[in-house]
C-alpha cells in the first residue's frame, strides 16, 4: 500500500482516497517525522509513514541529506541539532517552515507554534556562529606563538522560546497547507457519524465513481445532500449586478465546488462563513473531464435541527451502481452529426434484437438511449461500430 500511495503522490484526491482505505483496514498513516520518514511513503510496523517528498517546498536534495546525516551520525536530538548538523544551504526558511507545519519535529522538539516563533532567530544564530568560528580559526592561527595556551570558546546558540501551541483548527490548517491533506486529525473528525447519518453522498463516493464514467455521468442533476466545512468563499457579481457565491465545501474525503445563485445566497448568506460546518441540499453538475459541482438549493447549519430531505432514497444511485445500464455504448461528438448517426443506425439495423444501444455525446455531455432501435450485441456488431467510431468509443456492458 505504501508503494501504491507513493505512485499517486502528485494526486491529492487519490492519496486521500487510499489513506481512507488504509483507515478502513486499520492501517494508520503516521505523520512525517524527521527521524523516521524517507522520501517515499514507507512501511513502519503495521502502519505507513508519510513521505517527506510529499511535503511542499522540501526538495529531493534536502531529503537525501537529512536521511544520509541521520544514518551516519544518528538521529537528530532536537530541532537545534538538525540546524547545526545540516549544511546551511539546505535549510532555507521555506524548507524549515514546511517541516515544522507538517509536524516533522513533534517527537523531538517544542510544539509547532514555538518552533514557528523562534526558528528564524535560531537559524541566524547558528549561521553567525559558523562565521565566527571560521574567522576565529584564521585569526587564532595567524597570531599563534609557541608555548601559548589556546582556549576555545563555544558560542551559545539562541534557544527556541516556549509559547502556547496553536489551536487545533489552526494547527491542522497549517498541516494541510504543506501536505494537501490532514494527517494528525481533521476539523470534522468529531462530526463524522453525524455527517454520515445526515447526508446522502460524500466527496469520497463521488471521486470513486470517476473510475466508472457511466456511473459518474449518471450523477448529473441528481438531488443530493452533502455536509462539510466551508473552506473558502468567493463572491461574484452577475451581469444583472446581483451577488452570487462560490464555496469550497470540504468533508472528510475531499472538496467540491458549490455554486450559490443570488436568490439562494440572500436566504442563507448569514451562515455561509468560512469554517462554518453546514449541510447543503442541491443538484450535482457532472461533466466529463471536469470536477463535480453542486448547485445549492437549501442550506442548514450543522446545529440546525430542521434536517434536509431529498426525494430519492438515500444513496440509491450508489447502491444500484452494479445494477447500472447494460447494453452497447457509442460515443460521438454531437447529435447534429446526422451523417454519423445514420451510419450507426444502418449498422445497428443489421443486428436487431432486444438489447439497448446508448449514444453518449460530447456537446452537450449527455447520454441517450436509442428508443427506436434495439440490437443483438455480438462481436461482429461491436467490431463494425469500432471500425466506424474508433475502438475507444464503443463499449459493451453486460
Amino acid at each position: 500500500m505504501a508503494a501504491l500511495i507513493t505512485s499517486v503522490m502528485g494526486n491529492t484526491d487519490k492519496v486521500v482516497e487510499y489513506i481512507r482505505e488504509c483507515s478502513a483496514l486499520d492501517i494508520e498513516i503516521l505523520k512525517p517525522d524527521i527521524n523516521k520518514s524517507f522520501g517515499k511513503f514507507s512501511v513502519e510496523g503495521h502502519n505507513i509513514r508519510f513521505g517527506l517528498a510529499a511535503v511542499k517546498n522540501v526538495g529531493v536534495n534536502v531529503i537525501n541529506n537529512i536521511v544520509r546525516e541521520r544514518e551516519i551520525n544518528g538521529d537528530f536530538k532536537d530541532f537545534a541539532d538538525l540546524v547545526k548538523r545540516l549544511d546551511s544551504k539546505d535549510l532555507n526558511k521555506r524548507v524549515l517552515e514546511s517541516l515544522i507545519k507538517c509536524g516533522a519535529f513533534d517527537n523531538i522538539s517544542e510544539n509547532r507554534a514555538s518552533l514557528m516563533m523562534g526558528y528564524e532567530k535560531l537559524l541566524d544564530s547558528v549561521s553567525m556562529d559558523r562565521k565566527k568560528n571560521v574567522k576565529g580559526q584564521i585569526s587564532l592561527f595567524d597570531g599563534f606563538q609557541m608555548g601559548e595556551e589556546i582556549i576555545e570558546v563555544e558560542e551559545e546558540v539562541s534557544s527556541i522560546p516556549t509559547i502556547e501551541e496553536f489551536h487545533e483548527r489552526e494547527r491542522l490548517a497549517l498541516e494541510k497547507e504543506v501536505l494537501g491533506m490532514y494527517v494528525s486529525g481533521h476539523p470534522l473528525g468529531q462530526y463524522e457519524n453525524e455527517l454520515k447519518n445526515n447526508t446522502s453522498i460524500d466527496n469520497g463516493k463521488i471521486n470513486s465513481l470517476k473510475e466508472d464514467m457511466e456511473a459518474y455521468l449518471n450523477l448529473d442533476e441528481k438531488e443530493v445532500i452533502l455536509g462539510g466545512m466551508i473552506a473558502n468563499k468567493r463572491i461574484q457579481t452577475t451581469k444583472k449586478n446581483d451577488i452570487m457565491a462560490f464555496l469550497e465545501l470540504e468533508d472528510l474525503y475531499g472538496t467540491i465546488e458549490v455554486i450559490v445563485f443570488p436568490q439562494t445566497l440572500k436566504q442563507y448568506n448569514s451562515i455561509l462563513n468560512e469554517d462554518n460546518i453546514i449541510y447543503i441540499k442541491g443538484k450535482l453538475s457532472i461533466k466529463e473531464e471536469e470536477s463535480a459541482k453542486l448547485i445549492a438549493r437549501e442550506i442548514r447549519d450543522i446545529n440546525d435541527k430542521d434536517s434536509l430531505k431529498i426525494n430519492n432514497h438515500n444513496n440509491s444511485y450508489i447502491k444500484n451502481k452494479k445494477q447500472s445500464k447494460t447494453g452497447i455504448f457509442v460515443k460521438i461528438d454531437s447529435l447534429e452529426n446526422q451523417q454519423l448517426i445514420n451510419s450507426i443506425e444502418k449498422i445497428s439495423l443489421q443486428y436487431k434484437g432486444n438489447q439497448d444501444i446508448y449514444v453518449c455525446t460530447e456537446q452537450p455531455k449527455k447520454m441517450f438511449r436509442w428508443e427506436k432501435i434495439k440490437v443483438n450485441i455480438n462481436s461482429e456488431l461491436q467490431l463494425k461500430l469500432q471500425e466506424l467510431l474508433g475502438q475507444e468509443n464503443v463499449i459493451v456492458k453486460n
